[in-house]
């Protein structure tokens, strides 16, 4: 009872989090010039882009302290306010929250170099200004860096993400670091950005500047290489498409045009009148209904997880090393991780290449799989019940079958170890999944 209630408390704690990373992005994008309808549209297609990433984990972090860095940098660009000097300040607990630190970098990047450029091509009165942002850029990128060190692994920090990107097993072996599946549900969000995006660069008669012009091309390329991307594009070209949407509306005369204006007066009157605070408490709302009605979930799934076998090894204390499924790793944690230490859990970046090779060398039957087992002393398996490891394991001799669900299958070595095991569920056989 205790656990599930902590888990609702998290839940609840991870998506105020991303209601709130929501609410500084609209917050970005709508000023005081702007449409507080498109503002409100904008954010919500960003937010359904983003919704692969609706999970409690670090990254929600990383989203809120993207928009409050990218709404800086846009501040220091075109507004003439220089807070740079907070950059550094949010740089120390963001490399220690999530490797999302280095889109910190990505885009102090892209603003040097949109500077530099201007710089270059337009020489003459705006020179100076160009090149002015551009020395306070670098010298806020250096701050940055000095920042970032100041964690438990030091420099080797800056190191990871490249280590990781370059690892062809964990890019080609981790289903977010693939690229976007446009035959799965929530791409179409992303879809639909992806169309507004070239739509109003194209319609729009405001051209994009260098900056924005480098972001859109950098984040596209991001988004379209690997999934995991999607929410930080939908970020970096919210601005970008509701500043020509609202150019668009505010040029035009049509009757779809008035009426949307005067939609958007009357919002944006109820927003005035609660000096903007209506929006997070909206939020927060929201949030509080979703979990307590289960749009949210904060349980496993029984139906799909090892929930029903957790309990029989809660039962059944079984000794030895396991092998266990990745995704079976997040629900052994979470359930049994006081008695069970798992090889291997869904955040299959943080075990590095070499683990997730040998994983793999398993689980594909690749050449010497049994001596990755050997030599991590593996002695029972917890897998999925219709992967192809738990259907070899059926007809090797070498291991017993102990338990079966429709999810789960359970193995132990037929060593003397496990014969008492064995022994106890003798009959036990796998369970044949009902065809849907």
């Amino acid at each position: 009872m205790h656990q599930a209630a902590g888990l609702t408390g998290v839940v609840v704690f991870f998506s105020f989090f991303l209601a709130l990373s929501c609410f500084l992005l609209f917050k970005m994008i709508h000023r005081d010039d702007s449409d507080i309808l498109v503002s409100l549209c904008v954010v919500l297609l960003v937010s359904g882009a983003a919704q692969l990433h609706w999970l409690a984990r670090p990254h929600v972090f990383s989203l809120v302290i993207m928009v409050t860095w990218y709404h800086l940098l846009d501040q220091y660009q075109y507004r003439g306010r220089n807070l740079l000097y907070l950059l550094p300040l949010i740089m120390i607990p963001w490399a220690n929250l999530h490797g999302g630190f280095m889109g910190g970098f990505i885009l102090l990047g892209a603003y040097l170099l949109g500077n530099c450029l201007d710089a270059l091509f337009h020489p003459g009165e705006g020179r100076g200004e160009s090149l002015g942002k551009a020395r306070g850029l670098g010298v806020a990128i250096a701050a940055c860096i000095a920042a970032s060190v100041i964690n438990p692994y030091g420099a080797h920090i800056l190191l990871f993400p490249f280590q990781l990107t370059s690892s062809k097993e964990l890019m080609d072996g981790v289903s977010e670091f693939l690229s976007p599946n446009f035959h799965q549900y929530y791409i179409k969000y992303f879809e639909l950005l992806i169309f507004l995006l070239f739509a109003t660069m194209g319609l729009s008669r405001y051209k994009l500047n260098l900056i924005e012009l480098i972001l859109v091309v950098l984040f596209t390329h991001m988004a379209l290489f690997s999934a995991r991307y999607i929410p930080l594009f939908g970020i970096i070209v919210a601005p970008v498409i509701a500043k020509r949407l609202n150019l668009a509306l505010r040029d035009s005369d049509s009757g779809f045009a008035r009426f949307f204006k005067q939609r958007s007066r009357n919002i944006a009157s109820i927003d005035s009148r609660t000096t903007g605070y209506v929006w997070p408490v909206v939020a927060a709302v929201a949030v509080v209904v979703m979990v307590s009605s289960g749009r949210i979930s904060f349980r496993f799934d029984p139906e799909i997880k090892p929930m029903a076998a957790i309990e029989f090894l809660k039962r059944e204390p079984i000794a030895g090393n396991m092998f266990n499924n990745d995704e079976f790793g997040d629900c052994l944690i979470y359930g049994a991780s006081q008695a069970y230490k798992v090889f291997i859990d869904g955040r299959l970046d943080m075990y590095g290449a070499s683990r997730l090779k040998e994983y793999f060398r398993v689980t594909e039957f690749k050449q010497g799989w049994e001596k990755v087992l050997e030599k991590y002393g593996m002695s029972w398996i917890i897998f999925p019940a219709d992967a192809p490891l738990a259907r070899h394991l059926l007809i090797d001799a070498n291991w017993k079958l102990i338990y079966a669900d429709k999810v789960t299958n359970i193995f132990v070595r037929n060593t003397a170890q496990y014969q008492y095991l064995v022994k106890k569920y003798p009959d036990v056989r796998p369970v044949v999944q009902d065809d849907k």
